[in-house]
């Protein structure tokens, strides 16, 4: 681990490689797993206010279950904040396109100018998870079979996670965070690196 301010940060970061790979997963990360995505307490009050101007965007088995659960719930297990799901399924706000591949209907949403936030930070930053404690951050990378395709094209391309994660790096820790990190990456890589 490397520390950067009250950050502590995976050294997977660094080595490993990522682009996602929509053609071959077709976004499976927005589908599969056991709870919805990952909120920060500061978004839930986003989710709430963007509803009615996101709802266009969304299926209509996502409206309906944003209207049974909520904007948002809680994860059974640890009582974190996460999105609804669709019949324990994929997220409330996940759209398909003619493909067949995923897309945030929050992100559709900014896209077009209906609203001025992204969408959850936790799908900005994956495949790095943050998990906070009272007095550290730790940034760790979270290794995901279905990710595999993503991992093989990030490989073939040569890009590490950090910077397949530059934009949503720099949107949740800022432009000045994400120069340190990249002169410590280069660091780790000429006493570490291949």
């Amino acid at each position: 681990m490397i520390q950067i301010d009250d950050k502590l940060i995976s050294e997977d970061i660094f080595s490993e490689e990522f682009v996602c790979n929509l053609s071959k997963c077709k976004g499976a990360c927005c589908v599969e797993g056991d709870v919805g995505a990952p909120l920060d307490k500061d978004e839930l009050e986003i989710l709430d206010s963007i509803f009615d101007k996101i709802k266009p965007y969304l299926t209509p088995e996502g409206i309906k279950s944003v209207e049974e659960i909520g904007t948002w719930t809680t994860d059974p297990m640890d009582g974190l904040y996460v999105t609804p799901m669709v019949d324990n399924r994929e997220c409330a706000y996940v759209t398909f396109d003619e493909k067949g591949i995923t897309k945030c209907g929050i992100e559709k949403a900014y896209e077009d100018g209906a609203i001025d936030w992204q969408k959850p930070i936790s799908c900005h930053l994956y495949p790095i998870r943050v998990k906070e404690y009272s007095t550290f951050k730790a940034l760790n990378y979270d290794v995901w079979s279905v990710c595999s395709d993503a991992c093989a094209l990030g490989k073939e391309l040569q890009v590490p996670v950090y910077k397949f994660l530059k934009t949503p790096l720099i949107r949740k820790y800022g432009e000045e965070f994400y120069g340190v990190l990249s002169e410590v990456a280069e660091e780790w890589k000429k006493e570490y690196g291949s």
